[in-house]
């Protein structure tokens, strides 16, 4: 009988190299407990289990835990030092050796070893019911398969481990520990069926957990639900039949060393259809609809709406939701230094030019050579002069950039002359200009594009006064699988009635107008490929600020566009009226390497049968 102060917790395996791995007695409360022991009492097992699923990284955060925004068009992270590694990856200095978010990558394996680990020792639990049995079971099938999208997002083709976890004491010669990756369709199809398996023993929706019961215990929301397991299903789904995954033939070199390609090099429609039926399977369940709030009025309030989905816990929106997250640290990271925030976090002007205006169209229509903005004429949109009096949204003397801007902006978005969101302690001006509040000239605690992020801020936290506002974060919700949807519909069957009914649904709870109908209607893309361009740009609005970009922009295949060359903000080393003209702040790299990111030296080093990423 082994204790589990023997196992490690390694890759693939983990050896023991000098000393014992001990923070893997974090899984259980007793280091001298077996993994008998562990498994044979109700309160160990599921401490194990909820180690399991903090395996699942905390996104709430934008540092070490989440460097998607950072690392995308839509977003910038100020600091260059420990810790913030988004800049040295923009201006591409970074490699297979720098060691970036190489923990990443174990502790997603980590995880899946304690997943298999729980699969393969629940059944005997004694205290346990057999239908609890089968229901952790299921969680732990679960949590195995989002660690193993989450390795496959990021890195490409990954190896699957399979069912069995690996001896303690193998030698590091022998063939388990070099095992090759197997190619992306191979992932794909494994992490479906494990998701299907798991669906078929899990509650459909947070709405049917038991919050509080004799049999499965306190603290059943956050944990996984059939509907949670098709929406990552359908997320994969969508990755797979994108551009960058589905018969790419620049990754006709990418092979293991006996030759197996790791990426399909035909085009197969059947993988867009997939995709649609994912999703258009939740949206036919009926248990889900895009959150929709009343002011004090009682009128439908787009910008309470859209707010309200992340402020808002369990609403009608939610699939699945992290309860355990660091949410207060992202609200003081967007906080401006008005409020003891940090002011740390900016949406770039790119982010900033593909929010709508009120009247539902674009304000700008691209850039100039120069980077200048092509302003659409027909939009009403201006980069000229300031408002006299106040409008819906916006206080007097705000830039008119900045004015009659869809109610998803001011939702999502601070900019200089924005009030700040907390009124607790009076109306509080921010100021992102040179010698404003939130300014270089006072700290470098600033944004370096003149802008703050607003999103999934509660107007009830103030870091000042140490309020935060406790609140599940949002990892999957109902807005994403109308947009997969629609997404995946226009490429297998354009034309199709849906895919205006739901993309006119999310501009509608957005508060502009739709395409063909409704009030004040916009003209109806004409082709396939221009619906396509309104579906993608909808997406970068509607999921902006929410870890979707990064990866949208990679697998359509258009970062070498999206991520590299000048990017702009407003002029932070001036005072107005200086501080309005757009401005170089960073010069980003983006090489064709960076599609995915390079498997860590130190494993290629010790498996002879896992080759690197294309590039590195």
């Amino acid at each position: 009988m082994k204790s589990l102060f023997k196992y490690s917790i390694g890759i693939f395996l983990l050896l023991l190299t000098g000393s014992c791995q001990e923070d893997f007695l974090d899984q259980v409360p007793d280091d001298r407990l077996t993994i008998e022991q562990v498994f044979m009492r109700r309160e160990t097992s599921e401490q194990y289990l909820a180690n399991v699923y903090n395996y699942i990284k905390d996104e709430s955060y934008l540092t070490n835990n989440a460097p998607w925004i950072g690392l995308s068009d839509e977003g910038d992270i100020t600091y260059d030092r420990p810790g913030y590694l988004t800049f040295l990856m923009n201006i591409g200095n970074w490699s297979a050796a720098s060691g970036y978010y190489d923990n990443y990558y174990s502790d997603y394996y980590k995880g899946i070893r304690s997943a298999t680990t729980f699969i393969n020792n629940i059944g005997g639990n004694p205290q346990f019911t057999p239908e609890l049995i089968t229901r952790r079971t299921a969680e732990a099938r679960f949590v195995r398969a989002f660690l193993y999208f989450s390795l496959l997002r990021t890195w490409g083709p990954i190896t699957i481990l399979g069912d069995e976890v690996l001896p303690g004491d193998l030698d590091p010669t022998d063939p388990l520990l070099h095992l090759p990756r197997n190619s992306y369709d191979e992932c794909v199809d494994y992490i479906v069926s494990e998701l299907d398996l798991a669906g078929q023993d899990l509650p459909l929706h947070w709405t049917t957990q038991e919050s509080n019961s004799q049999q499965y215990g306190v603290g059943e929301f956050g944990r996984a639900t059939k509907v949670a397991c098709m929406a990552l299903k359908s997320r994969l789904l969508l990755y797979a039949a994108s551009p960058l995954f589905n018969g790419n033939q620049e990754y006709a070199g990418f092979v293991n060393l006996d030759g197996k390609p790791l990426i399909n090099q035909q085009y197969s429609a059947v993988k867009w259809e997939r995709a649609a039926k994912a999703a258009k399977d939740i949206i036919d369940l009926g248990v889900l609809s895009l959150y929709k709030k009343n002011n004090a009025q009682g009128n439908f309030d787009p910008l309470l709406s859209y707010r309200s989905v992340f402020l808002d816990a369990w609403n009608p929106e939610v699939i699945f939701a992290r309860v355990s997250n660091n949410l207060p640290g992202w609200e003081r990271a967007s906080s401006p230094r008005l409020a003891s925030g940090y002011a740390s976090t900016g949406p770039t002007q790119q982010m900033v030019d593909a929010y709508y205006m009120a009247n539902g169209m674009r304000p700008i229509l691209g850039y100039n050579a120069n980077g200048s903005p092509i302003i659409n004429a027909q939009s009403g949109y201006t980069e000229t002069g300031f408002t006299a009096a106040a409008t819906k949204y916006t206080l007097p003397n705000t830039y008119n950039m900045y004015v009659n801007r869809e109610p998803r902006f001011y939702a999502n978005v601070n900019y200089n002359g924005a009030q700040w969101i907390n009124t607790s302690e009076g109306v509080k001006v921010i100021q992102t200009y040179n010698s404003g509040e939130s300014g270089p000239a006072g700290s470098w605690d600033h944004s370096r594009t003149g802008y703050i992020n607003r999103k999934n801020v509660s107007p009830a936290a103030n870091p000042r006064t140490a309020v935060n506002t406790a609140r599940p974060y949002l990892m999957f919700r109902y807005a994403e699988i109308l947009l997969n949807y629609v997404e995946a519909l226009n490429e297998t069957d354009p034309g199709n009635p849906d895919i205006l009914r739901y993309l006119n649904s999310i501009r509608e709870r957005a508060g502009i107008p739709q395409f063909g109908e409704g009030a004040s209607p916009l003209p109806v893309p004409g082709s396939q490929s221009a619906m396509r361009e309104a579906i993608w740009h909808e997406r970068r609005v509607e999921l902006s600020f929410e870890h979707m970009r990064y990866f949208d922009t990679r697998r359509w295949k258009i970062a070498e566009q999206t991520d590299a060359g000048p990017f702009y903000g407003m002029n932070i080393s001036a005072d107005p009226p200086a501080f309005y003209n757009r401005t170089v702040f960073e010069t980003r790299v983006f090489r064709k390497s960076y599609y995915f990111f390079p498997i860590p030296q130190p494993e290629i080093n010790k498996n002879s049968n896992l080759v690197q990423n294309p590039g590195y």
